[in-house]
């Protein structure tokens, strides 16, 4: 009988490794000096680092924006985040970040901002910036750079603004980077102002600060004027959806239940679940697949557990494959399954409950050791590891991420 269910689950199988991307995000964490509390969930053995806070992704799950300004950090740049081929984005600014910028960044091919103004950084611009071709917004301003600008800023060709103001460079500017639309080297020791044939500052970059304050007016008034419309149309869609919300959560009697008949399973109902996890929060998210996402919840009765939501069981074939999901798991009892607590269905919705385990996840046993196999189970969106056969039986390592 073990044999068979283990035969049955192996069709579920596929093997996961360490996200290269995650780790070297995570490395960015503790270079920086990110306290307790901050990035909470930039979990170093999480499989996939797109779900974390500041982080963005493309539908490739490449990480393309890396957004942490004016959070207090005091550590200093990684290298490692070399390895982040598709990030476009990369800001930093009013952060107390010391050191200097790490030639590595350079790598950084698909690079179109780099914005790490209003820190602490000391050293001299580094001369593999003039690899990123992509690049258009280069924002050193208000550090404590030293030395000459690098000549292969010049052949940067999509490059639309370079601000290094505020900073100790000193010598030559690069007659190319006068040619820029947006620019300033104020507050330097460069060759530029009032004995040279260049401003130190673009006219657009003068103008903008004289405008200023009514930049500041105008988005004030601006986002005041779309909280009011967007107020507006909620009340109004609220209103004509009012009937069908009610219709879409409540759940559905009869048919359905008579058909799920196996195994001591509860109900759920849609609300109780909905509360469980925080109307099905994002930063609750355990793990995801094609079948839709696993959520962390926790019940009225503080039992934690882990919520699975399909979003594929309109497609053909694909309420049966629910059917028959919940028919096989609830009569397949055994130490080393991770047994089915309970169900909920409605007109829009399939979910399945299974019991909370915390035990780390699958990168986290694949780091532990060289020799051990393990066979991975995903049942629910979220890895199960079991090491090959020892001397007395099968023994199991569950593991949420």
């Amino acid at each position: 009988m073990e044999l068979i269910l283990l035969l049955i689950l192996l069709g579920n199988l596929h093997f996961v490794a360490p996200d290269a991307q995650g780790d070297a995000l995570f490395e960015l964490r503790t270079s920086l000096k990110a306290s307790r509390d901050q990035l909470t969930d930039w979990n170093q053995n999480q499989v996939n680092p797109c779900t974390w806070t500041k982080v963005s992704c493309d539908a490739n799950n490449n990480v393309f924006s890396v957004s942490m300004s004016f959070m207090g950090f005091r550590g200093s740049l990684s290298p490692r985040i070399q390895v982040l081929s598709k990030l476009a984005i990369l800001s930093l600014q009013g952060n107390e970040i010391t050191g200097g910028i790490p030639e590595e960044y350079g790598n950084l091919s698909s690079l179109t901002m780099l914005d790490l103004e209003s820190n602490r950084l000391t050293g001299q611009i580094p001369s593999s910036l003039g690899n990123l071709k992509n690049l258009q917004f280069l924002i050193l301003s208000q550090n404590n750079l030293e030395g000459p600008i690098p000549d292969s800023l010049s052949s940067l060709p999509n490059l639309t603004s370079i601000l290094l103001g505020s900073n100790n460079l000193s010598g030559q500017i690069p007659d190319h980077l006068f040619q820029v639309s947006k620019y300033n080297f104020t507050g330097n020791r460069l060759n530029c102002g009032f004995n040279n044939t260049h401003p130190c500052v673009s006219r657009s970059e003068d103008g903008s600060k004289k405008s200023k304050a009514g930049i500041v007016i105008g988005v004030i008034g601006g986002v005041l004027g779309l909280l009011l419309l967007g107020c507006l149309v909620l009340f109004l869609w609220r209103g004509r959806n009012k009937g069908y919300k009610r219709e879409v959560f409540v759940d559905v009697a009869g048919e359905v239940d008579r058909r799920i008949a196996f195994g001591q399973l509860k109900r759920f109902a849609w609300r109780e679940l909905q509360l469980a996890t925080d109307n099905f929060n994002e930063r609750n998210v355990l793990g995801q697949g094609g079948f839709g996402k696993v959520y962390k919840g926790v019940l009225a009765d503080n039992t934690k557990v882990a919520v699975k939501r399909l979003t594929d069981y309109e497609s053909p074939g694909g309420d049966a494959a629910f059917q028959r999901e919940v028919e096989m798991i609830s009569v397949a009892v055994h130490r080393n399954l991770l047994r089915l607590i309970g169900f909920c269905t409605t007109p829009t919705e399939r979910l399945l409950v299974y019991p909370y385990m915390q035990n780390l996840s699958v990168a986290y046993r694949l780091r532990g050791t060289f020799l051990d196999l393990y066979i991975i189970l995903q049942w629910n969106g979220i890895t199960h590891s079991i090491p090959m056969m020892e001397m007395e039986g099968i023994t199991t390592k569950w593991g949420v991420s």
